[in-house]
């Protein structure tokens, strides 16, 4: 074994016995304050279009990767196994797989007690959690973890995989800035433009490949692989991100159930959109809930295997 599947296989095995871990000063939290503080600081010098939103994005992503290289080289004149700790320690922090099920199981849990579990969704799903019904909580909650399926498990891992721990640093830093300034507003409207545009670009081919992805795993738990492959394709735009919707519909399709429904935020009615076809049920149970998380689970298990193949290969 090499050490770099050494690496991926420890931080892997690490996220799924521990999970993300809480503290002070983790990767995310940290570039989040450098995220800020170059933004007020470029603001403040006029900087606030195009050119000062793409100033800003070399300023995360470079200190990011430069603030990982600088403390590993540091810490291989010591002693190489520190090095390696380093790198293990950080792949581990960025790998998020066990706290998104977590989440999910959690909600599932907690079904039975309606205000908590809207309380436990409204860590997970940015939308007003207080008129949803038992039917509305389990629909957000299977909308939240196949749409968070591509940007926080089959991105991260497989550049990982493909491009060792500088690729993972690179798209956890292009998604903490896109979901700080990546936003269609006054402020961030141009400023925000390079982090939305990057994010966009670099899950554009592993949002539609979940869709394979989510219907092997439909196979293999006897649920419906050839609606996943319908629904993605026939919905898939219902969502206005260009790659969020892949997984969604590939998810109801392979669940043979309606999404998203009547979807509320800060007060205002966003949508009453349902996706999936007439005739799937919206009005959904633990039972639902429960199929969702194993087939979460299992094109998860699935991504890891892709990797590990796309990492031997290269």
């Amino acid at each position: 074994m090499t050490e770099p599947l050494i690496l991926i296989l420890g931080a892997c095995l690490l996220d799924a016995l521990i999970g993300d871990p809480v503290y002070r000063l983790h990767p995310i939290r940290v570039i989040g304050h450098w995220i800020r503080v170059c933004e007020r600081a470029l603001f403040a010098l006029g900087l606030d279009g195009r050119f000062g939103g793409m100033l800003h994005w070399v300023l995360v992503v470079g200190a990011a990767l430069g603030v990982w290289f600088g403390m590993r080289l540091g810490l291989d004149t010591i002693h190489p196994w520190l090095a390696f700790g380093w790198d293990l320690f950080i792949a581990y922090s960025l790998l998020c797989t066990r706290e998104l099920l977590e989440q999910g199981w959690r909600i599932l849990h907690d079904l039975d007690d309606l205000p908590a579990a809207r309380r436990r969704l409204s860590l997970l799903a940015g939308r007003d959690t207080a008129p949803l019904q038992r039917d509305g909580v389990v629909r957000a909650t299977l909308e939240s973890l196949s749409e968070s399926l591509t940007d926080g498990v089959l991105t991260p891992l497989w550049a990982f995989c493909l491009f060792g721990l500088p690729g993972l640093i690179l798209v956890k830093a292009i998604s903490t800035l896109d979901s700080m300034v990546g936003y269609k507003n006054e402020r961030y409207a141009r400023f925000g433009w390079a982090g939305a545009r990057s994010d966009d670009l670099i899950h554009w081919l592993p949002a539609r490949l979940s869709v394979p992805l989510l219907a092997l795993a439909a196979l293999l738990l006897r649920e419906h692989p050839r609606l996943a492959f319908s629904a993605a394709w026939r919905y898939h735009a219902l969502l206005p991100s260009p790659n969020s919707g892949w997984s969604e519909a590939a998810c109801a399709g392979a669940l043979r159930v309606r999404l998203i429904g009547p979807v509320w935020h800060q007060g205002r009615l966003v949508t009453d959109v349902y996706m999936g076809d007439p005739d799937w049920p919206a009005d959904l149970d633990a039972g639902d809930l429960s199929r969702g998380l194993w087939l979460i689970l299992t094109t998860c298990l699935l991504a890891l295997a892709v990797g590990l193949g796309m990492h031997r290969l290269i």
